[in-house]
Order: C-alpha cells, then structure tokens, then sequence
C-alpha cells in the first residue's frame, strides 16, 4: 500500500523538477520548433524592412525618382521654346530616347533608366550593399544579429537577398516616376522601335517592364561587390566609399579604348544593352551577355564574400 502511494507521488515530484528547471518530462515530446525555412524568410523579411525604412535609403529613392521628373520638365520646356531635341542643339549629346519623348510618353521611361543606370542607380545599390554587414559592425548589432539561430550563412544570404530586392525597387521607382511623367506631359500611343517599326501600346508598356527588370538584373555585379566589401571592414562608411569608389574605377576603365581587351569582362559594359529589348526583333545577344557577367560577378563575389563572412571574427 506505501509502495503504491509513493510511486505517483515520486513520479510528480520527477515531472515537477522537470518543469521547474525547463527541461521536458521523461517521455514527454520535446516543444515544437519553427522550421528551418521559417527562420530565412523571416530573417529575410526583417532585413528588407529595416532596409527599406531607413532614411538614408528614402532619400536615395526621393533622388531616383527626381531623376525622370527633371528630364520630363527639361525636355517640355525646350519644345515649349521651339527647339527640337537630337537635331543639333542641347539635345544632340543625350541619350537617343530623349528625341522621342515629345511623340510618346513612355520613351521618358527608358530615357531616365538610361540616365541613372550609368551614376545614380549603382551608387544608391552601392550605399546599401556597402553598408549591409559593415554597418551592421559599426553599431554593434552585429553579434546581436548572430546569437538568433539563423546562423551566418543565413544572415549574409538574407542581407545579399534583401539588395537585391533594393535593386528592384530602386529599379521600379524610376520607371513608376517616369511613367507617371511621360503620361502627364506628353502625348501616349503606340511606340516606334529602333528598327523603325511600330508596336501597340500595350506592348510598349509590357517592354518597358521587361526593360525595367534588365535594369535591376544588371545591378547584381555592383551588389554582390558591395556585399563583399562590407565583410573586410567594420566601418560602414568605408565600406560604401570603397564601394563606389570601385564603380567608378571600373567606369573609367571600360571608358579606355586601350583596355578593350578587358571591357568585356567589367560587369559595367553591357549596361546599356537593354535597348536592343526595343528592337524589331529584339536582339538578345547582348542582353544576355549582360545577365551572364552579372551572374559571374554574385557567383564570384558572394562566395568570397560568404567565405570572409563565415571566419570574421564579430567579437573584435
């Protein structure tokens, strides 16, 4: 009779122990935890968001979206004045699409993408990427960011992952500008391409987006370069000068026609391949250069990147 009344009695005090001190009663199925997936795409979803809601990052957009406003407001003001753009005069030096803004709206569209790919878009992408894990270091948040259990790989996937969502955005910010700028000021129909044919509206429009992403499919060399610099520094702003000082390094080089031999390689050179996407037929050689050099580049840079990452000593 005592054996049968200290039995449960020992065996609640066992799963009362066990409770107290957190761990999980013998037999008792252990808590359940958040599948691994989870963990990225949270992590991923807080780093896009605290990205995208930092000043420095709207006022790199507030300017993006400028960009396409000032073009529209310059080019109106010069037809306003009788002067026709691309025949002689101020407009002759730009790019082509600027002569047929005042036909169709929607060229601004593709005239600002041309403007801000080769300065604005890759040092706005710069500035972010640069800042990712550096900026990171600098504050402090760093070690903090490590003790959750996402591990560094993880980490430094969702931070490549949420540049290249600012790539995207930025991307559409100014085309979104320009549209919306090209519909107020001038005249929308069907577009004529390059090769003189003409297509509907709705094509055109549909160009447009497949133009836009190029454009942010073209930024991933500059981010996967950034990316990387900011895991060989703890300073934030080190990392991002370096970042664009390197960008325009590599301008300046496919700018040297004694350096032709190498242009082809420099993740800047096929930029402005996107044109030939309003071709009749398009001409895809190009492009798709553009979309493999860029692929080299995140493959090249984010591997050397997630090797520097992985053995940083973050306590330093």
């Amino acid at each position: 009779m005592s054996q049968a009344e200290t039995a449960p009695t020992g065996e609640t005090a066992s799963t009362g122990e066990a409770a107290s001190t957190g761990e999980a009663a013998p037999g008792a199925a252990p808590p359940a935890r958040p599948p691994k997936w989870s963990w990225t795409l949270g992590l991923f979803r807080s780093e896009l968001v605290v990205t995208l809601r930092r000043w420095r990052t709207l006022s790199l957009l507030a300017v993006l979206a400028c960009v396409p406003i000032l073009i529209g407001i310059a080019v109106k003001i010069e037809t306003r004045d009788g002067s026709t753009l691309g025949e002689g005069g101020g407009g002759s030096d730009g790019p082509a699409f600027l002569a047929q803004i005042t036909n169709n709206g929607l060229f601004l569209v593709f005239a600002a993408l041309a403007a801000t790919l080769p300065v604005f878009l890759p040092m706005a992408v710069g500035v972010v990427a640069g800042d990712a894990v550096a900026g990171e270091a600098s504050s402090g948040t760093l070690r903090y960011l490590l003790v959750a259990p996402a591990g560094r790989t993880r980490l430094l996937l969702a931070k490549f992952t949420s540049t290249l969502a600012f790539c995207l955005v930025a991307t559409l910010v100014v085309a979104a500008s320009a549209l919306a700028v090209g519909a107020l000021l001038f005249p929308f129909g069907d577009l004529t391409t390059i090769s003189g044919t003409r297509i509907g509206m709705a094509e055109g429009v549909l160009r447009a987006l497949v133009i836009a992403g190029v454009v942010a499919l073209s930024l991933v060399g500059i981010a996967a370069l950034g990316l990387f610099v900011s895991t060989l520094t703890s300073s934030g702003i080190a990392a991002m000068a370096t970042t664009v000082g390197l960008l325009i390094t590599v301008q300046i080089l496919d700018t040297i026609p004694q350096l032709d031999a190498i242009q082809p390689y420099l993740f800047t050179h096929y930029w402005l391949s996107f044109a030939d996407l309003l071709r009749d037929p398009v001409y895809w050689d190009e492009v798709v250069k553009n979309l493999g050099l860029q692929g080299l580049y995140a493959a090249v840079f984010g591997s050397a990147a997630w090797a520097r990452f992985t053995a940083k000593d973050i306590t330093a």
